[in-house]
Order: C-alpha cells, then sequence, then structure tokens
C-alpha cells in the first residue's frame, strides 16, 4: 500500500501562486486537487501523491516564493478521510453529534480536519475551501459525541496555535431539520 502525503500552499499573490505552481509540476509527479484563486485575491494550491514526489514540489513551491505564502502544510501521512473531504460533501447516515471548524485559511483548515480525522471515532463530511467566505474555510464532521468533541479539541488546537481560528461549534444532538441544511 502506498503512502498518500497531502501538501498545500497558500499564497497572497495570485501571479506567484501560477508560477510556483509551474514549477512544482516540472519537479514531481503531483495530482493537483485545487489550483485556483480564492478570496481575498489570494492563490491556493493542494496537491497529493506519494510522500517522496508532494515532499519535492512543496518544497519547490516555498522556494519559488516563501516570502509570499500566507500559510503552507506539508502531511506525509494524511488520513484518507480528509483527501475525500476536500472541497466535497460525504452523504453518511450517521447523524449524531456535529463539529465545525472555522479558519482563517484554507490550509489551517486541511490540517485541522487531518489532526480531528486522526483522533478517530469521526467521519469528515466536508472541508470547504474558501470560496465565497472571505478566505476562511470550515471543517464539518460527524459522529458519537465523545469522539467529536475530542476531535474538536485536537482540531481546533492546531488552528489556535497557529492564529489561525476563527470559531469552532459542537452541536451534540442537532435536530433532522438541521441536516438537509447541514448536508449542502
Amino acid at each position: 500500500m502506498e503512502v498518500i502525503a497531502l501538501g498545500a500552499l497558500e499564497f497572497s499573490s495570485i501571479a506567484i501562486g501560477i508560477l510556483a505552481l509551474d514549477e512544482m509540476v516540472k519537479k514531481a509527479p503531483i495530482r493537483i486537487i485545487e489550483a485556483r484563486t480564492i478570496c481575498p485575491g489570494k492563490y491556493l494550491l493542494v496537491f497529493t501523491g506519494d510522500v517522496a514526489s508532494v515532499e519535492f514540489a512543496y518544497h519547490k513551491g516555498l522556494e519559488t516564493a516563501s516570502e509570499l505564502v500566507i500559510d503552507n502544510l506539508l502531511l506525509p501521512m494524511v488520513h484518507e478521510d480528509v483527501v475525500k473531504a476536500i472541497g466535497k460533501i460525504i452523504f453518511t447516515p450517521s447523524w449524531n453529534a456535529i463539529g465545525i471548524i472555522e479558519t482563517l485559511t484554507v490550509v489551517s483548515a486541511i490540517e485541522a480536519a487531518d489532526k480531528a480525522a486522526k483522533m478517530g471515532g469521526v467521519e469528515i463530511v466536508e472541508i470547504r475551501l474558501a470560496i465565497g467566505f472571505g478566505g476562511k474555510s470550515y471543517v464539518k464532521m460527524l459522529g458519537d459525541l465523545d469522539a467529536v468533541q475530542a476531535a474538536m479539541e485536537a482540531g481546533t488546537s492546531i488552528a489556535k496555535d497557529k492564529n489561525q481560528l476563527c470559531m469552532s461549534t459542537l452541536i451534540p444532538h442537532p435536530h433532522s431539520e438541521t441536516k438537509p441544511h447541514f448536508m449542502q
């Protein structure tokens, strides 16, 4: 089984982000998950691949534009739920407790999601990447109350340490009317 790594770079310049993208894909065979502008006038790169390729590309991106990197992340052993939930909604029949972590950067949300998923007992159902949120991102998770609470503590601690936590919410017993709005 191949170990999958994930890298993310958030740039303050769109032009330098595109340059970094070009330099990175020339350096290593990575799979681009996201490469686009985000609010407010930033550029985001999220990529995956084998550990060595992601590390080479990540370091090339930092080298290309280190002074314009707002946030960055290299996860050599990313939790599989994180890659699945980036920019998507993962539908699940589970409906016990809800956890939401809102961050000031995309990279911090991905990092918080990985930490939360690795605590176990939760399903990461969405990682929304700064579209229409003024550059903020969020992670949604579901699970038993104790598991969601532990995962939230782990995920928010990482965002707090980076001073990138905007808000977090734990809803112990969400009403059934909330589900269609939560899962959209």
